[in-house]
């Protein structure tokens, strides 16, 4: 047969074209790499050569018809970035990953070593479900870390919207190509991530929901992150295919607990008593994948508890101190009748900016 197609010029157009290849998944990809010496050398190869490295007539026949630049197109229609296996932006974690990809499309931006955190679940999932992935979400987001999650109904929209809510950044993993938002009506929710993080997916431009690519995608969402924490399950499901992929990766897999007999919950409870992580908080979560950003959440919580005092509550917690009041050097300093004042430190203890010592004095909790 000769050359192989068209001549490739450029290393990441290479790498695309390898990606592109259907049939060949990624591991046999590296492996015919490492063999030939370049991701151009195996598509420039003649066919005899390939033969010898045990690929199929179909996988032959598909590496001499790709057409990379066709692909390049279709990204710059829709504004999306190629971030191939040599490129500094390629996500560290990933590469530790057992069958990585080869290129992925990219819509936002990826920091390639920030910490993350996959937060995934059912779709059909309940309010108290909702309630908890936006609770963890949030805390964190305020703690600097990536929530990562698949644009799913459910418990993923909760996660990205939780994170984007509290200002943070957040990573969708697509189980289509770049131009598509599965399912459609989270169109505006992709709209919104892209600002404050990424839409990412290994699939070609145009490719549509498929039920195989879902399972494929879960290992990215998972080998993005420092962990993965499952929030509510079917016994058999997606969410748990993904702690699977965790568990491979040597990822931590945390669950969250729910009503005993609910269908949605034996999902986590499977996992936990399988070992996993039980957690009902983020500071739970942080303790063990990033300890040294466990007191973030619990500041931007008191920042902004304290943003939204009514001024007679602001002028109680101002008249505490950092050191400490005795209840009466309060109440005396406030100028306030002691029956209001004893409500608002009660609020404020709530709140989690005042804290009670013993001999009923208070002091403001540290920031």
């Amino acid at each position: 047969m000769g050359r192989m197609g068209l001549a490739i010029d450029g290393e990441r157009l290479a790498w695309l074209a390898l990606a592109l290849v259907e049939p060949l998944a990624p591991r046999s990809a590296f492996a015919l790499v490492e063999r030939f010496g370049s991701p151009g050398a195996v598509l420039n190869a003649g066919e005899s050569s390939l033969r010898a490295a045990g690929l199929s007539a179909t996988i032959i026949a598909a590496l001499g018809a790709v057409r990379p630049e066709r692909e390049i197109s279709a990204l710059a229609r829709v504004d999306a970035s190629l971030v191939t296996w040599p490129d500094a932006e390629y996500p560290v974690r990933l590469r530790h990953i057992a069958d990585p990809p080869l290129a992925l499309a990219v819509r936002g931006a990826l920091a390639a070593d920030e910490p993350a955190i996959a937060v995934v679940g059912a779709r059909r999932a309940s309010e108290y479900g909702r309630r908890i992935a936006d609770e963890l979400a949030r805390g964190l987001a305020q703690a600097g870390v990536t929530v990562v999650s698949g644009l799913a109904t459910g418990i993923d929209a909760a996660a990205h919207r939780g994170a984007l809510a509290a200002g943070g950044r957040t990573v969708a993993v697509l189980g289509t190509g770049i131009d598509r938002v599965y399912p459609s009506w989270h169109a505006d929710l992709a709209a919104e991530i892209v600002p404050q993080g990424a839409l990412v997916t290994e699939f070609p431009c145009g490719t549509p929901p498929r039920a195989f690519h879902f399972p494929r995608r879960n290992r990215l969402i998972s080998g993005l992150s420092l962990g993965t924490v499952v929030v509510e399950a079917a016994e058999e499901s997606g969410s748990l295919i993904t702690a699977h992929c965790a568990l491979e990766q040597n990822r931590a897999v945390f669950a969250v607990p729910g009503p005993a007999g609910v269908a949605a919950h034996r999902g986590p409870h499977r996992l936990i008593r399988a070992g996993a992580t039980l957690v009902t908080c983020v500071e739970e979560i942080l303790e063990e994948v990033a300890p040294a950003l466990i007191e973030r959440p619990a500041r931007a919580r008191a920042t902004a508890a304290e943003a939204a005092l009514t001024p007679a509550e602001r002028r109680v917690l101002e008249v505490i101190g950092a050191d400490g009041r005795h209840v009466d050097d309060v109440i005396r300093r406030a100028a306030v009748p002691a029956g209001p004042v004893l409500e608002t430190l009660l609020a404020l203890e709530l709140r989690g900016l005042v804290r009670q010592l013993p001999g009923k004095r208070f002091c403001r909790r540290a920031a």
